[in-house]
């Protein structure tokens, strides 16, 4: 995306949803990561995977939830949740660990298969971090930023060349119809707004024109 010094609304979420499996004195910790948009989603995902696991002895919960506006990413809604272990040692702990990655559209779930020897207050909150971190490990992040769309319409004699220099410009072309002219749909965050249509008038002589579209948040890998 194009960036000529202005600060893009952005932040991360995990790049796929995924699993990973830990063991501490024969007790097993599954982590499920699910990206979700909305908490009424991440509650839907933690009474699945509880139906699903219904032989396990806990089934405990962490959520980010920052996607909801369009416009620069609001505080995360955060919720956890300890399922009947002892109070802190298990949502608390993988919330942390969703907060040091920074990740958020994201809600985690261990579940937990009792292995016949007690944990401790510390060894439950290293196995359930441990599980979150490991499971973020095997899914990665990525990034969304907010973008808004642009059209720039030029003739069929000087597109090609536009094109090209506003791709040596640092600006992210999105695709091009043609008509009776080329239109360019480019991306760019919408604080770069003026600046884009500085470099439009300057690249064109004042031939061509932005003309803003709807924003919209896309994931940068």
């Amino acid at each position: 995306m194009v960036n000529f010094g202005g600060e893009m609304a952005g932040y991360l979420t995990i790049a796929r949803d995924g699993a990973a499996e830990i063991e501490e004195k024969r007790s097993r910790f599954l982590c499920t990561l699910t990206r979700v948009e909305h908490e009424a989603d991440a509650r839907a995902v933690i009474e699945r995977l509880r139906k699903q696991h219904w032989d396990a002895r806990h089934t405990c919960s962490a959520m980010r939830i920052q996607h909801s506006v369009i416009g620069p990413p609001p505080q995360p809604v955060e919720r956890s949740n300890d399922d009947g272990e002892p109070a802190g040692t298990a949502g608390a702990p993988m919330l942390e660990v969703l907060r040091g990655a920074g990740v958020s559209d994201t809600v985690a779930v261990v579940t937990r298969w009792f292995g016949g020897t007690l944990l401790g207050a510390g060894g439950l909150v290293r196995a359930y971090s441990d599980a979150v971190r490991t499971a973020l490990d095997e899914v990665g992040t990525l990034r969304r930023e907010l973008v808004r769309e642009y059209e720039i319409e030029a003739p069929y004699d000087a597109a090609g060349r536009l094109e090209t220099d506003l791709r040596s410009s640092g600006v992210t072309v999105l695709g091009t119809t043609y008509g009776t002219a080329v239109t360019l749909r480019i991306g760019a965050p919408p604080a770069e707004e003026k600046r884009l249509e500085a470099l439009v008038a300057e690249l064109t002589a004042g031939a061509s024109v932005l003309v803003p579209g709807t924003d919209q948040w896309v994931d940068v890998r």
